[in-house]
């Protein structure tokens, strides 16, 4: 009789457990910073299409005209077996091309935020109360003093 009511004890906590951690998920599922990612990765991936556009469509063409090298080459060794060094080169261009963008981006969010934060420094600097100029008042009296 014991080791009923003992098991149905450790069910109801186990259901309990399950719940708080479908809930903790659920929260974390719905929190604002997931949510934000997750729109990030859709836009990073669509914005990856432009960059590869860019670089295959434009950038490529350019290198070959300048230099007269195939991006796109290709390199045979043993057995038929093929190299693509030009699509390496691709993903490299590409690679660099989305971290600058990206670093630029960064830098500018930086920027942004760093300019309300800066006025709400300054306005807690100037904004003093009463009972701190007046403290102010008595250290430099106090300083004079000595």
């Amino acid at each position: 009789m014991a080791n009923k009511i003992d098991l149905e004890k450790k069910k109801e906590e186990v259901k309990e457990k399950g719940k708080g951690f479908l809930d903790e998920f659920r929260d974390f599922v719905l929190r604002g910073n997931v949510m934000d990612m997750a729109i990030g990765v859709i836009i990073g991936g669509a914005f990856q299409g432009i960059v590869s556009a860019l670089t295959e469509d434009f950038i490529n063409p350019l290198i070959n005209g300048i230099g007269g090298a195939e991006v796109g080459g290709t390199l045979k060794i043993y057995g038929g077996q093929v190299i693509k060094y030009g699509d390496f080169i691709t993903a490299v261009i590409n690679f660099l091309i989305m971290a600058f963008v990206l670093f630029l981006l960064l830098k500018m969010v930086t920027k942004i935020s760093s300019i309300g934060k800066k006025k709400k420094e300054e306005e807690k600097a100037v904004i003093k109360s009463d009972e701190t100029i007046l403290l102010e008042e008595i250290r430099d009296i106090l300083k004079k003093s000595k």
